[in-house]
């Protein structure tokens, strides 16, 4: 997937999904979502978010704004 258009001034918006039963980000109704395994307790999905963007995608993110919130602003590093 290219998220080069999602990407505005190095920030990259997204909804996660936390334990979801899959690994996965789509695009639905213009925006995008991130599904995760992990629960969404004692930062473990805010964890697992950071790494599926390594790992799946090349991308190192960090969590700008919504630690505690399923919307998020990522920084692309």
């Amino acid at each position: 997937m290219n998220l080069s258009s999602y990407i505005v001034d190095g920030r990259l918006k997204v909804r996660v999904m936390p334990k979801s039963g899959r690994e996965e980000i789509k695009e639905e109704n213009g925006r995008l979502k991130v599904y995760l395994k992990e629960a969404a307790e004692d930062g473990k999905a805010n964890a697992a978010l950071v790494r599926f963007f390594k790992k799946e995608l090349g991308i190192a993110v960090e969590i700008r704004r919504g630690f505690t919130s399923r919307e998020k602003v990522l920084r692309v590093i």
